[in-house]
């Protein structure tokens, strides 16, 4: 099966929103490394938030951090640490998320949706993916610990 180029308009557009959001929302420097080619069908990390894409661009997007940079973050997100097992820290995780993907969409030039997110707790999970377009990691580090953007989306 063919593989399908990425548009790099549209990994951009997630470089430039994840250092928005994480500054504006979280108050934190995000260091971004260069984006690769993802090898491995699991998440880099324990907790991902996943959102989905229809319309004009299609797939998902995962942002999965390592727990310590998860749980540091949530708590400058929403002002109280809150533990894993928590409701609202899956919420908080997802609306991160959200807001990632949401601003990296105004940055297409497309006409797309994005779904509810999805948030997956727990080390060595696996997320089904296109395989017929490659996902692209977006390796992150900042003070409060490290996570990576998978964007594994194609322009219809």
């Amino acid at each position: 099966q063919a593989v399908a180029a990425v548009n790099p308009t549209l990994i951009m557009a997630f470089v430039k929103s994840t250092k928005n959001v994480l500054s504006t929302m979280v108050g934190l420097e995000a260091r971004l490394g260069k984006p690769h080619i993802k090898d491995r069908p699991q998440p880099t990390y324990d907790v991902s938030g996943i959102i989905g894409f229809s319309g004009g661009v299609t797939g998902t997007v995962v942002v999965s951090f390592c727990e310590t940079a998860a749980i540091n973050m949530v708590e400058a997100f929403s002002g109280t640490r809150l533990p894993l097992e928590d409701p609202d820290f899956a919420d908080a995780i997802g609306e991160l998320c959200n807001m990632i993907a949401g601003n990296a969409k105004k940055d297409f030039g497309l006409e797309a949706s994005i779904s509810v997110p999805s948030v997956v707790i727990g080390s060595n999970h696996q997320i089904s993916r296109m395989r017929d377009v490659p996902c692209i990691v977006i390796p992150c580090s900042s003070d409060l610990g490290d996570f990576t953007v998978e964007v594994n989306i194609k322009q219809l």
